[in-house]
C-alpha cells in the first residue's frame, strides 16, 4: 500500500487550479481525550426531560430525520411508498410533522422527485460509489452530477477511507472540493464512515478535513456497519463543528446516522447537539438523522406521551 509520508503543512491540495498549504485551511487538530469524551457522552445521555420537552424532542426528531432505503432490492414502488410515508408519517394522526428528507440511490432519485415535488420533503441521493468510495474520481464526480440532474436535492458521498488511512489527506481534500463543485446547488453531507477510521483523532481529522473542502454536512456513517453513530463519536464530531464555527463563524450540519433505533437514542442524540452547538442546530437545515427503523419506534413513544398507552408495533408501516 502506497503511503502519502509528508505532513499537513507539507501537503497541498489543489483549489481553484492553485495548489495550497492544507494545514493554514484546517483549525488546530489537536488530540481527542478519549476517557473525557466517553464520559462527557454517557453523562448527557442521563438528562432527564420532562414529558412536554419530550415531545417536543421526539416530533423534532421526525422533523431532521432522512428517511433511507439504500437495498439491492429498492423498486420505484418502495420509494413511492417511503415518501409517502415521508409526508404523512402516522396516516392517523395529521399534527405528525413530516420527515426532512427521503434518501434513495441516484436510479431512484426521478421516482423520489415524482412524489415529493412542490413539498417540503427534500430528496437525498447517496454518491461516489457509496458504501465503499472505491471508485475512480471521474465515476465519481459523473455520479453525483447524473444525481442533480435527476433532481436531487442532496447529495451523500462517502470520503476514500483508503486515502484518508494512507495518509494522503490532501487526495481525500481535493476529492470533497470535486464532489462539492459537482454537486451545483446541492447541499453536500459527507460521510467519514467513523467504524473505519479508528480512532477519535482520526474522526476529528476527518470531520475538519471534510468541512475544510466546503461540505455543508459531516455524517458519521453510511449505515452500512454494525456500529457507527455512537454517542462518543457524535460528540468528536460535533466538538469539531463547534471548533469550526468558533474560528470560522461558518455553521456545518452534523448528520448521525447508523445504528440509531430508539426514541431514546435520538433523544440523547439531540441532546448532545444541543449541549454542544445549541439550539440554532437543533433544525432541519443543520441537523438530521438517518433511519430506517428509527421513525415507528418513535411514532410510539409520541402516542404513549399523548395518550399514555403503548400501541403496536402493527399499527404503523414497515418503512
Amino acid at each position: 500500500m502506497q503511503v502519502d509520508r509528508r505532513s499537513e503543512e507539507t501537503q497541498t491540495a489543489t483549489l481553484g487550479g492553485f495548489e495550497l498549504p492544507l494545514a493554514p485551511r484546517m483549525p488546530r487538530i489537536g488530540s481527542v481525550d478519549a476517557v473525557a469524551v466517553e464520559a462527557r457522552a454517557a453523562e448527557l445521555g442521563k438528562r432527564s426531560i420532562k414529558r412536554e420537552s419530550k415531545l417536543y424532542a421526539l416530533e423534532l426528531a421526525i422533523r431532521c430525520m432522512d428517511l433511507t432505503t439504500l437495498e439491492g432490492a429498492d423498486t420505484p414502488g418502495k420509494v413511492a411508498a417511503l415518501a409517502s410515508k415521508a409526508l404523512r408519517p402516522d396516516p392517523s394522526d395529521a399534527s405528525i410533522p413530516p420527515v426532512a428528507a427521503v434518501c434513495v440511490y441516484p436510479n431512484l432519485v426521478e421516482a423520489a422527485v415524482a412524489r415529493l415535488r412542490g413539498t417540503s420533503v427534500k430528496v437525498a441521493s447517496v454518491a461516489t460509489a457509496f458504501p465503499s468510495g472505491q471508485s475512480p474520481l471521474s465515476v465519481k464526480l459523473e455520479e453525483t452530477r447524473e444525481a442533480v440532474a435527476l433532481g436531487a436535492d442532496e447529495i451523500d458521498m462517502v470520503i476514500d477511507r483508503g486515502a484518508f488511512l494512507s495518509g494522503r489527506y490532501a487526495e481525500v481534500y481535493d476529492e470533497i472540493v470535486r464532489v462539492k463543485e459537482a454537486s451545483g446547488g446541492a447541499h453536500l453531507k459527507v460521510i467519514l464512515e467513523t467504524h473505519e477510521l479508528g480512532t477519535y483523532d482520526n474522526v476529528r481529522r476527518a470531520s475538519l478535513l471534510a468541512m475544510a473542502a466546503g461540505a455543508d454536512f459531516v455524517k458519521t456513517s453510511t449505515g452500512k456497519l454494525p456500529v457507527s453513530a455512537t454517542p462518543p463519536i457524535s460528540l468528536v464530531m460535533l466538538e469539531a463543528v463547534r471548533d469550526v464555527f468558533e474560528e470560522t463563524g461558518r455553521m456545518v450540519g452534523f448528520k448521525a446516522a447508523g445504528g440509531i433505533r430508539t426514541a431514546k437514542q435520538a433523544i440523547h442524540q439531540l441532546v448532545l447537539v444541543n449541549e454542544t452547538l445549541g439550539s440554532g442546530w437543533l433544525t432541519p437545515d443543520r441537523f438530521r438523522i438517518g433511519a430506517s427503523s428509527l421513525l415507528n419506534d418513535v411514532l410510539m413513544q409520541i402516542r404513549f406521551q399523548r395518550t399514555g398507552l403503548y400501541s403496536s408495533p402493527d399499527y404503523f408501516t414497515i418503512d
